[in-house]
């Protein structure tokens, strides 16, 4: 939904779990396509499994190394659930299916994502006598000496070696060009909304972690205020985790708030402007609760703010929001982001401000080409 404040006009993205339509899916394809392969042989697989962030965390990796990859969808059986250092270099909990994709010629380079897909990357190098490369994202849990790399966030401490990599964050398909494109494909949709251009990106509730409709609340009233304060506008997009009732008390508050704005609900139909909305926005405003969302903001040229009170983010994440503060990537919204952060410089107001694009898939990039011999 796009609103004026005295007019009405009307408008998801769903981060990973629902694909695009209309122009910006065509656009989509023609920037993967050249790339990635579903059929044939090619030096670089990269394993899917059926978690939409580990998959994009993975596929922005191989991206980032500008070479032709495979695509490998790996599915499981209830054998997964086994801890690895029972699965071992194996393919148990891999469906028969999922099995019949993995046979020579073996790759050069495997890139995976998450502790499912570590057994099966480890399987693939001993079929290949020890001549395909594998760099796991994410720590594997069990058999780290096989990995010739593992990119670890930095805000998981995990102990120094050889074959670790620490990443500022996580890995993304969030890249400067991708960016500029976006762009181009949205401006006009928000040509005529008044600057600063405030996006509000809200997650919602996880396995560990309740998003409240007091912290709804709170935070649409923080941005409504902030794009009054400035004679804005707001870019809004929830998610499925949001919740119905706290997607209807966010509109409610919007269509009462006299300010210029664009909602992008979880069930709209509508062309999703998320991409849109990292490129365009001044100034972005992103719940804590997701590594990705928060690390994906940070790509984009906006300044960040991250609403983490307490009760929305375990203490991984605030791990690593405080890594985000430190480095400059991003500043804390609000007074109430928690005792991890009680150093953390606390934001009356909203302002524009720069930083460094956050493109860890980069580093990680580098270091698989040079473990195949293509050295930057």
């Amino acid at each position: 939904m796009l609103r004026g404040a005295g007019n009405c006009f009307c408008l998801f993205y769903n981060r990973g779990e629902r694909p695009p339509s209309g122009r910006h899916a065509k656009m989509r394809e023609i920037m993967t396509d050249s790339a990635m392969s579903e059929t044939g042989h090619n030096r670089i697989w990269v394993l899917a499994d059926d978690r939409a962030g580990n998959v994009n965390q993975a596929v922005g990796v191989a991206e980032a190394m500008a070479c032709r990859f495979e695509r490998i969808d790996i599915s499981y059986t209830r054998a997964a659930q086994l801890p690895n250092f029972v699965r071992r270099a194996s393919l148990l909990g891999v469906t028969p299916r999922s099995r019949e994709k993995l046979h020579a010629p073996w790759p050069e380079l495997v890139i995976a994502a998450g502790r499912r897909t570590a057994p099966v990357a480890r399987w693939i190098k001993r079929q290949s006598g020890g001549k395909t490369r594998i760099c796991q994202i994410m720590r594997p849990d069990g058999g780290e000496k096989e990995f010739d790399l593992i990119a670890v966030p930095a805000h998981d401490g995990v102990r120094a070696a050889e074959n670790i990599l620490e990443i500022p964050g996580a890995p993304h398909r969030i890249s400067e060009t991708r960016l500029v494109l976006e762009g181009k494909a949205w401006c006009r949709k928000f040509h005529g909304l008044p600057h600063p251009l405030i996006a509000l990106i809200v997650g919602g509730s996880t396995k560990k972690t309740t998003f409240t409709a007091e912290m709804a609340r709170d935070m649409t009233q923080t941005a409504i205020k902030a794009a009054r304060d400035a004679g804005g506008a707001l870019l809004v997009t929830t998610s499925r985790r949001t919740g119905r009732d706290n997607e209807s008390l966010i509109a409610d508050l919007l269509e009462n708030a006299n300010v210029p704005f664009h909602l992008h609900g979880w069930n709209s139909t509508e062309d999703n402007p998320y991409f849109g909305f990292l490129a365009l926005a001044d100034i972005l405003i992103v719940t804590g609760d997701s590594v990705s969302m928060c690390c994906e903001a940070c790509a984009a040229p906006g300044g960040v703010y991250i609403y983490a009170p307490d009760g929305i983010a375990a203490p991984r994440h605030r791990r690593l929001h405080q890594n985000l503060f430190d480095r400059g990537y991003a500043r804390p919204l609000g007074q109430g982001q928690g005792a991890a952060l009680a150093d953390a410089r606390k934001t009356a107001k909203l302002e524009v401000f720069h930083h460094p694009s956050l493109q860890p898939a980069r580093l990680v990039a580098q270091r698989c080409l040079e473990l195949i011999g293509e050295r930057g």
